[in-house]
């Protein structure tokens, strides 16, 4: 079925059209929320919550970009706003605490593991995610969609809705501030 016709479908309410594009862009939902929440239950909550968005707002879809694209783009914007509340929340437990109330701050695991990377580079995957964090929003999506994901340029441009160009510029920065926190980690 083309890709078309499954958005056609999709618009009709038809539940296997729906199935359809669950089974086919599930793992790479998943994968792009767990890339950036770098937590396994909140990158399955966000993906159902991104397949949810999706048969919620398939009529608002207009056939501009690819649906890979515009799944990206929920994906990559459920799993900001979920770091966004998770970083309020750490600084309202925070405060709390510093007020006498009893508050457990969460903290992301350091052994995060992503599916794809071996158990025998687990270390300098370890490092490598550590100081992806590290690089500003804009940055760190662009290195995330595209050195994980695998993204082309022009498919960046149209998940952060932006210019090919702009994409190349952040990630150039993103290799540098990379190269500048990891031989700063080092030393």
């Amino acid at each position: 079925m083309s890709e078309q016709i499954l958005i056609e479908e999709l618009k009709r309410g038809s539940n296997e059209a729906f199935k359809t594009i669950v089974d086919t862009y599930q793992d790479m939902i998943y994968n792009t929320c767990l890339s950036i929440v770098k937590n396994e239950e909140d990158a399955e909550d966000l993906a159902q919550e991104v397949f949810v968005q999706v048969y919620q707002s398939i009529h608002t879809f207009k056939g501009e970009s690819k649906l890979s694209t515009w799944l990206y783009r929920i994906a990559t914007t459920k799993s900001l706003d979920h770091e966004r509340k998770k970083k309020r929340k750490k600084r309202f437990g925070f405060i709390k605490s510093i007020f006498g109330e009893d508050a457990q701050v969460e903290v992301n695991p350091p052994d995060f593991n992503h599916p794809g990377i071996l158990l025998d580079k687990k270390e300098k995957a370890t490092a490598l995610f550590k100081a992806v964090d590290k690089l500003p929003e804009n940055q760190r999506i662009a290195f995330i969609l595209s050195k994980i994901e695998g993204l082309s340029y022009q498919e960046i441009s149209e998940v952060m809705e932006t210019t090919v160009s702009a994409v190349e510029s952040l990630l150039h920065r993103a290799k540098n501030n990379l190269r500048k926190i990891l031989e700063n980690s080092n030393q």
